[in-house]
């Protein structure tokens, strides 16, 4: 009875602990089980097995995969993806033959995926004629606040049955979030820096987009959303000198060499309608790390934490390519 005894708790101790381990309820699937994702639009997909071959429509969720560990799922990253410029993933995308820009349903059917995410600002025909052709398509929220990219972040790792990594991921920017709130509030400010971004997409920035939320965190005040400009809405000249904030984010994107942005900052920044501004007479000018300003994955942390270093100085700068990722 006592040998009989000791091996039913070595096998208690077996399951259990198998339980408990790095696959935890992520590994479910090894029974043979199946499990499913409700995405955005409240579509229902089922999967028999987690994903091996993965394509998203968008660099922000490229990211997402890349944090939860799985770059070696990807078929291919989006074109902007290997530009330093623009991505902060520069040296994960190197590894990744295919980049891809506005594939067609042809292009993404030969890359033969598991699953395709495309957030909602995509164009939904070509999701139906994805799904049509027999395709596991998940629409993501176009985010417009942190926590909508906390929930992005969720529902990819659930359809990558990597529930747990997501959770952590979900962790790693919220303990990042808070070392910068943390920063900002010790240098205990009489008055947070009003500043603008200047965006080649003349109708983003104001209120109800995600570099409002990211100002909020970063413990700036967004000049074009206090003066109730809405995301969306153009962003005039006459309403910049209106604002007249003390820091201007630049734009620096040039399409991998291709826009000439050199000529774009200049002509704005000579614009005689626009000297009287404070940030442009006190040459209060910032050139960002767009691959965070403009970021929709966990990584948009590091945006915020760009945000606090163009209006708090160099306490707050990073060294190297920052991206958030699961061990």
């Amino acid at each position: 009875m006592k040998k009989i005894f000791c091996l039913l708790l070595l096998l208690l101790l077996l399951v259990t602990g198998c339980g408990q381990g790095s696959g935890g309820k992520d590994a479910a699937l090894s029974a043979g089980g199946s499990y499913t994702v409700t995405d955005e639009h409240g579509t229902v997909t089922t999967f028999k097995q987690a994903p091996q071959k993965v394509l998203t429509l968008a660099l922000s969720s490229d990211g997402i995969i890349m944090g939860l560990g799985m770059e070696d799922k990807l078929v291919a990253v989006n074109y902007l993806a290997d530009d330093p410029v623009s991505s902060n993933l520069v040296e994960q995308a190197k590894k990744i033959q295919h980049k891809i820009k506005n594939p067609s349903a042809e292009e993404v059917l030969a890359l033969k995926p598991d699953v395709v995410f495309a957030y909602d600002w995509s164009d939904m025909n070509r999701v139906e004629n994805l799904r049509n052709l027999g395709m596991n398509v998940i629409v993501l929220k176009g985010p417009a606040t942190i926590e909508d990219i906390r929930r992005n972040v969720r529902t990819v790792a659930k359809a990558m049955h990597a529930d747990s990594k997501g959770e952590e991921l979900v962790k790693l920017m919220d303990s990042r979030l808070a070392q910068v709130k943390q920063q900002v509030a010790a240098l205990k400010l009489q008055q947070p820096k009003k500043i603008v971004l200047v965006s080649l997409m003349s109708s983003y920035g104001g209120k109800g987009c995600i570099f409002d939320d990211m100002c909020k965190e970063a413990g700036v005040i967004n000049g074009v959303s206090a003066a109730g400009i809405k995301n969306g809405q153009q962003i005039t000249k006459e309403m910049l000198v209106k604002i007249d904030p003390d820091l201007l984010i630049m734009p620096v994107y040039n399409d991998h060499g291709n826009f000439d942005i050199k000529k774009y900052n200049q002509e704005f920044l000579e614009d005689p309608s626009l000297q009287t501004m404070r940030a442009i007479k006190n040459k209060q000018l910032f050139y960002p790390n767009e691959g965070y300003i403009y970021n929709c994955s966990q990584d948009v942390v590091f945006g915020v934490q760009e945000i606090a270093h163009a209006a708090y100085g160099e306490a707050f700068a990073m060294q190297g390519a920052q991206h958030l990722r699961v061990k």
